[in-house]
C-alpha cells in the first residue's frame, strides 16, 4: 500500500492528437496518427505554470508514477516513494505529470492499438519508434496542459535517456533535468541483453509474426523468458548473493530434475509471470529497439556538441553496483557538460541494488533530488547571492562520515581565501566539503562556483546549499577541464591527503589562472613540541585526528611548500601565514614556526 504522504487516489487521463493529415513526423520516415497519450498528475500548477515536473519511464514503467487507482488498490504507482507531499518530488510545491511513451501499452498509441486505417491491432505494421519519438509526443501533452518552460524533466533508465533527449531537442522548454542511472548511449553488452528477450519473444510458438492478437494465445513463455533475462541485468551481484545465496525455495534436499528449485529462479519465474499479465510482448519488441537506436549525440556530431546545446541546470546520478548503465557511462555525459562550461552537478550513489537503485535508495535520493529542484526554481536563481542559515542537518543533510571528512577545525582560512578571489570569477573548489566556502564566495563576491568532492555526505550537503558539485577524485586528475578554464582553482586543507599532491597541484595550475592552496603547517611549535617533547604524533587544532584514523598522507611546512614551488618555477603571489585567529602580528614574525596553517596564491612562472 501507499505509504504515509501518498497522493492517494488517483485516475489516468488521455489525450489524443496528431489527427490525420496532421500525423507525427517520427525518425524512421513514416507518420503516425491519430495518437493517444495515457498519463497523471499529481500536485497543483501555479498560476504562472512554472512549477510543473515532468517525470519519463523506464522500460517497463507506464503513466501510473504514484497514488492508487482506487481505495482497494494494492499496488501504488512504480514511484510512490518518491513522488508525493514532503518526498522528492514533493506535490505540495510542484505539479507533477508523468505519461506513458509512444510505443507502450499502458493506454498509449501503440502495437497492441487498434489501427484505424485497418481496424485491428497494428501488431508488426505499427512504425519502428525511437526515443525521439517518445520525447517529441511529450512535447505534444506539455502544450496541451498550456505549460510553456518546464521546472524540471526526470527519469531513469530509458527515462534518463528521454532526459537526455529533452536537453538537446528541446533545451528552451526546461529549467532543470535529473538523468539517473543511465547512458549517452547503449554499450554492446546492454543491446546484446536487449536482442536476446527479443529473440525469446519472436522464437514463441505463439508470437504468430506479431498477430497473436487475432489467436487469443499471446507469446507469454518468450516474453517471460525476455523479462527474466532483463531483471537479472537489473540488479548485482552482491545484492543477489544477500538476497538468495544458493538458497533452496521449498525443500532442503537437491531435486535432481530440472523444476525451479533455487530461491533465485523461483523468484525470476514470479518476475516473468508477473510480467506477461501486464506487458504486451510487441510493444517490449519496440521499446527495447528504440532503447538500442538511442545516441544522444548522434544528431550532433559528437557529444560535446550535443550538451553544448543544453541551457538548464543538469543533476546526474549514477550508482556504484550498476553493471547495466555502469557509472563511467554516467561521466562521459558529465564531463562534457563540464568542459561545455554547464551547470551540472553530479553523484555516484553507493548501493549494492545495481540498476535497481533508483528505486530503492529512497533516503539519499529524496535528500538530493529535494535540494536540487529547490534551488532549480527562478525564485532561488533571483535570489541567488544571499548566505542563508542552513547549519542543520535537516537543511543541509548529513555530514560526511569521520572517515570521509578530511578536516573538521575551525575554518579561519576561509575568510581569508573569500578577500583573495575576485568579484564575478569562475572559480573551482576541490575537496569543497559541505560547500560552505563555495556558497560564502556566491553569496559575498557573486562567483560562477562549482565543486569537485569524494565524500557522498558531502556531496548530498552541497545540493542542499545550493552548490553546483561534481562527485570526483581529484588524485586522477581534472581532465575533463580545459587549460585555464578557472580563474581561480582552491584547495583548502586538503594538500595533505590526497595521494598525489605534485600531479593534482600541476594540473590545478594548468586549469585555474591562479591557484588558491591553504594547509596545515607541520612546522607549527605545538607539532614539534609534541613530536619532540612527548614523543607522540601531534594533535593540534589543524591536526585533530589520532594516528590511526588520521587522513593525512603528507607531512609538510610552510618551507617545504616554498622550496616545492622554487623547484618547479611555480610563481607565489602571496603567502599568508595564520593561526586560529587568524592574520596577526606573531604568525608574521616567525611563520614556520608560529603559524598553525597557511595560505598560498601561486600561478605558473
Amino acid at each position: 500500500m501507499p505509504e504515509q504522504g501518498s497522493v492517494g487516489v488517483v485516475t489516468t487521463q488521455y489525450y489524443t492528437f496528431a489527427e490525420p493529415p496532421n500525423e507525427l513526423q517520427l525518425d524512421c520516415g513514416d507518420t503516425l496518427g491519430p495518437i493517444t497519450l495515457a498519463y497523471e498528475t499529481y500536485g497543483s500548477l501555479n498560476a504562472d505554470k512554472s512549477n510543473a515536473i515532468l517525470i519519463v519511464h523506464a522500460l517497463s514503467g507506464d503513466a501510473h508514477a504514484a497514488g492508487i487507482h482506487s481505495e482497494d488498490d494494492r499496488k501504488p504507482g512504480w514511484w510512490d516513494n518518491m513522488i508525493g507531499p514532503g518526498k522528492g518530488f514533493d506535490t505540495n510545491r510542484y505539479f507533477v505529470i508523468c505519461s506513458n511513451v509512444i510505443g507502450g501499452c499502458q493506454g498509449s498509441t501503440g502495437p497492441s492499438s487498434t489501427n484505424p486505417k485497418t481496424g485491428r491491432p497494428y501488431g508488426l505494421s505499427f512504425p519502428v519508434i525511437t526515443i525521439r519519438d517518445m520525447v517529441r509526443a511529450q512535447r505534444e501533452l506539455i502544450k496541451h496542459l498550456g505549460i510553456t518552460k518546464l521546472l524540471s524533466v526526470a527519469g531513469g533508465s530509458m527515462g534518463g535517456m528521454q532526459t537526455l533527449e529533452w536537453m538537446t531537442s528541446y533545451p528552451e522548454m526546461i529549467q532543470s533535468a535529473i538523468v539517473i542511472a543511465s547512458t549517452p548511449l547503449l554499450s554492446a553488452q546492454a543491446i546484446a541483453f536487449d536482442a536476446v528477450g527479443r529473440h525469446a519473444i519472436q522464437a514463441d510458438r505463439s508470437f504468430n509474426e506479431g498477430d497473436y492478437y487475432s489467436t487469443g494465445e499471446q507469446p507469454v513463455q518468450g516474453l517471460s523468458i525476455a523479462r527474466m533475462l532483463a531483471h537479472i541485468t537489473y540488479l548485482s551481484d552482491d545484492s543477489m548473493r544477500l538476497k538468495f545465496g544458493r538458497a533452496l525455495r521449498s525443500t532442503s534436499e537437491y531435486s535432481y530434475d530440472f523444476s525451479s528449485e533455487f530461491s533465485v529462479e523461483t523468484y525470476l519465474d514470479y518476475q516473468g509471470e508477473q510480467f506477461v499479465n501486464r506487458f504486451d510482448a510487441n510493444s517490449y519488441l519496440y521499446i527495447t529497439k528504440a532503447i538500442n537506436y538511442f545516441d544522444v549525440s548522434a544528431p550532433h556530431g559528437s557529444l560535446d556538441n550535443a550538451m553544448a546545446r543544453v541551457r538548464s541546470k543538469v543533476m546526474v546520478l549514477s550508482y556504484s553496483s550498476d553493471w547495466l548503465y555502469p557509472p563511467y557511462q554516467s561521466q562521459q555525459v558529465v564531463n562534457s557538460l563540464t568542459r561545455q562550461r554547464k551547470d551540472v552537478t553530479y553523484c555516484n550513489i553507493q548501493s549494492d541494488y545495481g540498476h535497481d537503485a533508483f528505486l530503492l535508495e529512497v533516503d539519499v535520493m529524496r535528500k538530493i533530488i529535494g535540494g536540487f529542484l529547490e534551488h532549480a526554481s527562478p525564485e532561488y536563481a533571483a535570489a541567488r547571492g544571499t548566505v542563508r542559515n542552513v547549519d542543520s542537518e535537516a537543511e543541509i543533510g548529513p555530514p560526511a562520515s569521520a572517515a570521509e571528512s578530511i578536516y573538521e577545525g575551525d575554518r579561519v582560512d576561509y575568510k581569508m581565501i573569500v578577500d583573495l578571489v575576485d568579484e564575478k570569477s569562475r572559480v573551482l573548489d576541490i575537496g569543497c566539503g559541505d560547500g560552505e566556502l563555495l556558497e560564502q564566495l556566491i553569496a559575498h563576491k557573486g562567483v560562477d562556483g562549482t565543486g569537485i568532492e569524494l565524500a557522498q555526505g558531502n556531496i548530498v550537503s552541497c545540493v542542499r546549499r545550493g552548490i553546483s558539485v561534481v562527485q570526483a577524485d581529484i588524485d586522477k586528475g581534472l581532465t575533463p577541464l580545459p587549460d585555464g578554464s578557472y580563474d581561480y582553482v582552491i584547495l583548502s586543507m586538503t594538500l595533505q591527503v590526497i595521494k598525489r599532491p605534485d600531479y593534482v597541484l600541476q594540473e590545478m595550475l594548468r586549469v585555474g589562472k591562479k591557484c588558491i592552496v591553504s594547509f596545515p603547517n607541520f612546522g607549527f611549535w605545538k607539532v614539534r613540541a609534541k613530536s619532540l617533547l612527548m614523543g607522540r604524533a601531534p594533535v593540534t587544532r589543524n591536526l585533530p585526528y589520532a594516528w590511526w584514523v588520521s587522513p593525512n598522507r603528507h607531512v609538510l611546512s610552510i618551507k617545504d611548500f616554498r622550496e616545492y614551488c622554487a623547484e618547479r618555477s611555480i610563481s607565489i603571489e602571496r603567502e599568508i601565514p595564520l593561526n586560529r585567529k587568524g592574520l596577526v602580528w606573531t604568525a608574521r614574525m616567525w611563520p614556520n614556526m608560529l603559524a598553525d596553517e597557511a595560505v598560498f596564491v601561486i600561478t605558473r612562472s
